[in-house]
């Protein structure tokens, strides 16, 4: 039995993006149009967040707010870290522009 090779997250949402952006965006006018280009636009970010792994690794950034203001990272020396690879991963997901 031979194994077939089946398309990861990343290559589904690519082809996905693409052919709306090929195919159906250019067949749309107006507020239908927009709403495709929303849609396109959200696909790039899942893409963005499939490539870079998975946030959740982070602490939720409500949570991490409200112990650093009841100072349960008063005395915490990797607090800088966790807050600088929180924003990294951030900024990666927002971006545009591809690492």
């Amino acid at each position: 039995m031979s194994a077939i090779e089946l398309p990861g997250a990343a290559d589904l949402l690519a082809i996905a993006r693409s052919t709306l952006l090929d195919e159906v965006i250019p067949t749309l006018e107006g507020d239908a149009r927009f709403k495709a280009l929303m849609v396109a636009n959200a696909i790039a970010i899942a893409a963005r967040v499939v490539e870079i792994g998975d946030i959740a690794d982070l602490p939720d950034a409500a949570a991490l707010c409200a112990n650093i203001r009841a100072g349960a990272h008063d005395d915490d020396s990797t607090l800088g870290q966790i807050l600088l690879a929180h924003s990294e991963a951030r900024c990666q997901v927002s971006s545009r522009a591809k690492k």
